[in-house]
């Protein structure tokens, strides 16, 4: 992926796709790892330095800590990251550092194997040693080991009703912070006595490092009778003795002020803010004026969609809350509720950019001078191989040629089959780093 300059944007007017792909690139650029990891390592410590991490960036964070780790120092871990998420190896560069894949938004058994190595590599630290933990957005589901008494089976199904349920991240996280025998801070207990800094790369709206991936090196404000009320609100069943455990407040996580951080750091080395900077600049360098609106965007896709179609039609139509030609920027985590359908209906596919821009279409109408890309910056939308898709003023038109309705394929969140059927999906395999969604709308 080149850096994105004036000389290299498409002309916004010709080739309006283009040039959104083009602040794309810019966003997912400024949160590659190794442009953002030299300012937060510290020097290596009198003992050794153990490496442990989870998430989708974990591959090229990896890579970005054995390129700047002093050679002469030692360097040794284990971190896990998503299947096909592992960076090609830079020519010359020596792996110190294992990285193992595992499954990711459903937990798997490799997912299980990688978080109990990690566990037992803390045993014997010492206080002369030092902890490099590298987290990112993913590290949730490929960091999993459940409390005692929830098989990985349970945790298997109470992330898939959890992913449909609707739920924020911050609810998704709080219960499996509860069910876990690794997050929400009790990887950084394990390293005891050893110094822990934390390395990470936001995902989440607001940066709060305890809900990036389920927070397991930094303490957890949330509760377990939190985590009960949001079960019962979703309806999600867990193990009657699992059920006990939390209501006694045995599966409680250390929390803030506890003396197991005490001389713990933790730098966020890439943000979701900092990428739509990042595009907000390539936009201006092009001539084009930009505007953020928010990096903490959350709400149900589709309704976010409507939103910002309201926003787009009014500069569009009259100038207003912005003069055009201008680019409108926006970021965050929006969900997606899926709905039942008839039995041996198929389930649509699709994450929540594309749900984002099928929402956005249809309250579009066609509007002229529109076109909008939604992607998420990891390159995965949901579980496809499609990183987002993009919007123009004539997607309406051309699906009705093709006899498709937009109101079916919302139905049934299918907002894969939608854009596929246009050839509109953005689809750039793994980009390496993860700061979530980034949504850019043009309008000329």
């Amino acid at each position: 992926m080149t850096e994105p300059t004036a000389s290299t944007a498409p002309d916004p007017a010709t080739q309006p796709h283009a040039f959104l792909e083009h602040l794309y690139r810019a966003a997912v650029q400024r949160a590659l790892p190794l442009h953002n990891t030299a300012a937060c390592l510290p020097p290596p410590p009198k003992g050794r330095t153990l490496v442990l991490g989870a998430g989708k960036a974990g591959g090229a964070m990896a890579q970005a800590v054995e390129a700047l780790w002093p050679a002469d120092a030692p360097l040794s871990g284990l971190v896990v990251t998503r299947y096909h998420h592992i960076p090609p190896r830079p020519e010359g560069l020596p792996q110190r550092i294992e990285v193992v894949e595992a499954a990711h938004p459903v937990p798997d058994a490799a997912g299980l194997a990688a978080a109990e190595r990690i566990l037992a590599l803390t045993e014997g630290l010492t206080a002369d040693d030092l902890v490099l933990c590298l987290i990112s957005g993913g590290g949730s589901a490929l960091l999993t080991l459940p409390a005692d008494g929830l098989t990985l089976a349970d945790k298997q199904r109470i992330n898939r009703e959890l992913l449909l349920s609707g739920a924020s991240i911050g609810e998704m996280n709080c219960v499996r912070k509860h069910l876990s025998r690794i997050k929400g801070g009790r990887l950084a207990a394990a390293c005891a006595p050893a110094r822990v800094v934390t390395l990470t790369i936001s995902d989440v709206p607001g940066d709060d490092p305890s809900v990036i991936a389920s927070g397991p090196t930094v303490p957890d404000a949330s509760t377990c009778a939190e985590a009960i009320a949001i079960l019962k609100r979703y309806g999600i069943a867990i193990p009657e003795a699992l059920t006990h455990q939390l209501e006694q407040g045995l599966l409680e996580t250390p929390k803030p002020g506890d003396a197991v951080f005490e001389g713990h750091q933790v730098h966020l080395i890439a943000t979701p803010q900092q990428s739509l900077e990042a595009a907000a600049a390539a936009a201006r360098a092009a001539g084009m004026a930009a505007h953020i609106l928010s990096d903490e965007i959350e709400g149900e896709s589709r309704e976010v969609g409507k939103v910002h179609a309201a926003l787009a039609r009014a500069v569009a139509q009259r100038g207003q809350p912005f003069a055009k030609p201008c680019v409108i920027l926006s970021g965050g985590e929006t969900t997606v509720t899926v709905r039942p359908q008839p039995e041996g209906t198929p389930r649509g596919r699709g994450g929540r950019a594309g749900e984002f821009c099928l929402g956005l279409a249809q309250a579009l109408q066609g509007q002229p001078g529109v076109w909008a890309l939604a992607a998420d910056t990891d390159g995965i939308d949901g579980v496809e191989d499609n990183a987002g898709a993009l919007v123009a003023p004539e997607t309406l038109s051309r699906a009705q040629s093709l006899g498709m309705k937009i109101d079916q394929y919302l139905d049934r969140n299918d907002a894969y089959g939608y854009f596929k059927k246009l050839d509109d999906l953005v689809i750039t395999g793994p980009t390496h780093t993860n700061v979530n969604d980034f949504r850019a709308i043009l309008v000329l």
